[in-house]
């Protein structure tokens, strides 16, 4: 009885301690699939006019995604995390994607043609937002090389980190990781806090053209 009970607890406190490394942000299980406009639990961005029709929960291959198009227009989600995730802990944040069209010449460092098929955000708003907010974006773009780095000239709060590039792995879906503390520090010089928000994008409207993507879980986990 008493092997029984150590044992018991041991593989509790094993579970605990793996769930404890890692903090589920979104990974779309919970939402019916064929679900279509703003997912339950984001909020809509609060400028323009985005368009939501074309953002769908769906099952692909055997894994729940959000699955996102756009035509010459442009939609971000954000999902507030703010007191969720300490990056002293977890300060590595996961995710897959996969692209399936990019927007035509989309260029992340140039103001005309800054549009990509998935975006990946990270959000430490500072007051007053629109000016010292500082944002890392993850995305793929269709011309810029893996590895580039640059601030958006659109948005100037906004870093861009090129995870993927163009048509290599089109249609595939990848699994990113990026040590958020590490890219802050890199991009801003000093220690970061833990971020306050996560954001979801898709762009075709500077380059007017298409986009689509698929998203699916996403993570903060321990290195």
């Amino acid at each position: 009885m008493l092997a029984g009970f150590v044992a018991l607890l041991l593989f509790s406190l094993v579970a605990v301690s793996g769930a404890a490394g890692q903090v589920l942000i979104e990974d779309w299980t919970k939402i019916p699939v064929g679900t279509t406009g703003l997912p339950p639990g984001w909020k809509a961005q609060s400028w323009g006019n985005p368009k939501y029709n074309n953002f769908v929960i769906v099952n692909d291959d055997s894994r729940a995604a959000l699955h996102m198009k756009s035509a010459n227009d442009a939609a971000l989600i954000s999902n507030e995390i703010k007191g969720k995730v300490n990056t002293n802990d977890t300060p590595i944040i996961e995710w897959s994607w996969k692209a399936v069209v990019l927007p035509e010449n989309g260029n992340a460092c140039k103001k005309a043609t800054d549009d990509q098929a998935v975006q990946i955000y990270v959000v430490w708003p500072h007051f007053p937002e629109a000016v010292r907010s500082r944002i890392l974006g993850y995305i793929w773009d269709t011309t810029q090389p893996v590895g580039t780095v640059c601030r958006s000239e659109k948005t100037s709060t906004v870093t861009y980190f090129v995870l993927r590039s163009g048509t290599a792995d089109l249609g595939k879906w990848m699994t990113e990781r990026r040590n958020v503390c590490e890219d802050y520090k890199r991009v801003y010089n000093e220690d970061c806090e833990s971020p306050a928000g996560v954001s979801v994008a898709i762009d075709s409207n500077d380059t007017r053209s298409t986009a689509e993507s698929l998203v699916g879980a996403i993570f903060f986990k321990r290195p």
